[in-house]
């Protein structure tokens, strides 16, 4: 019998494949155990998901109990998107987010120079976007807490250098490395539908140095030793247009669209947009402005490609880019 879950649902899955404590993850699995329609197709999921909120229930309380073991670090999702990048040692991640952000990473030729977790904010157009760089990823080392991040991004950027033989093999054993741990770079994010502990997570493979004449052959030879069902990037950071395809290709993969809003008497705010998923609804606007409005919110009125000039929808209205909104209590 098939599942047939409902967008409530959906949304309530994203949120907690996006959670970053435990105590996040508890509140988003009781809302979806609240919302997830009760019937014999759903009974299976029921269960992991009750198994799930145990788990991450006894995690809490470990927490609060256990003494500080190591760097535990958590970064404020900011802008329209989380961008996580990833790779093997020398990969170029830290010159991407050094092209791309106000950041000042440390550049260097030699492995391991990033040793915890970078954030940075890339701007594109009117709107920003949050990309961090990572610890390189090799064979039995791995940060604890990299598997997290990776889960929980909306895109992460797989980082090979492509002027290096070593990069391919590197760039092989970071997808197996991740592999082993349940978290499968893929074209697409969600939980497995065969197996609810398995994440996809949406990929794109950057492929730095991308001028050297051997990249192809770099690259054929990546595809031997491991699947690569995502978009590959072949850029050169020393080049304009390359660094500034990529950035709209970063925020082209997010998946979301721009709305301004208005206060009812005053003027519309053009200087810094929501942004929500594509698809998204007057509904989703309102939770990104403020819970009481979410709560309160009776109507909106409109200006753009969605509606007539100042039309009046209600809450499930979906939006276009660039749309005005006017939010009524």
């Amino acid at each position: 019998m098939p599942a047939n879950l409902t967008p409530q649902y959906s949304k309530a899955e994203e949120a907690y494949r996006k959670a970053q404590t435990p105590e996040e993850r508890v509140g988003c699995l009781e809302e979806m155990l609240q919302v997830i329609p009760k019937h014999k197709g759903t009974e299976k999921l029921q269960a992991d998901l009750k198994s799930r909120l145990k788990e991450a229930r006894e995690e809490v309380q470990s927490e609060k109990k256990a003494s500080k073991k190591g760097p535990s670090y958590r970064i404020p999702r900011q802008g329209a998107g989380t961008v996580l990048l990833i790779g093997g040692p020398n990969a170029g991640k830290s010159r991407i987010l050094a092209e791309l952000t106000n950041a000042n990473p440390e550049v260097a030729p030699y492995p391991f120079t990033t040793r915890e977790p970078l954030p940075g904010m890339m701007a594109f157009e009117d709107v920003t976007v949050q990309l961090i760089d990572t610890p390189p990823i090799a064979e039995q080392h791995v940060e604890s807490y990299l598997t997290g991040f990776v889960r929980g991004a909306d895109l992460v950027l797989l980082c090979m250098d492509g002027s290096s033989d070593d990069g391919v093999e590197h760039t092989a054993d970071v997808i197996e490395q991740l592999r082993q741990r349940k978290t499968i770079l893929d074209s697409r994010s969600g939980f497995d539908e065969e197996d609810y502990s398995i994440t996809h997570v949406l990929t794109f493979l950057v492929v730095t140095r991308g001028g050297d004449p051997d990249v192809e052959t770099r690259l054929e030879l990546l595809r031997e030793l491991a699947e690569i069902p995502f978009t590959t990037h072949v850029v050169e950071l020393d080049r304009h247009e390359s660094v500034e395809g990529l950035r709209r290709s970063i925020y082209d993969a997010l998946g979301v669209i721009r709305v301004y809003t208005k206060k009812p008497g005053k003027p519309a705010d053009y200087e810094a947009p929501f942004t929500i998923p594509v698809g998204g609804t007057v509904e989703d606007l309102a939770g990104k402005v403020h819970r009481d409005l979410l709560d309160g919110l009776k109507y909106a009125k409109v200006w753009g490609e969605s509606a007539h000039d100042g039309q009046t929808v209600g809450r499930e209205h979906v939006l276009a880019d660039r749309d005005l909104v006017e939010l009524h209590v």
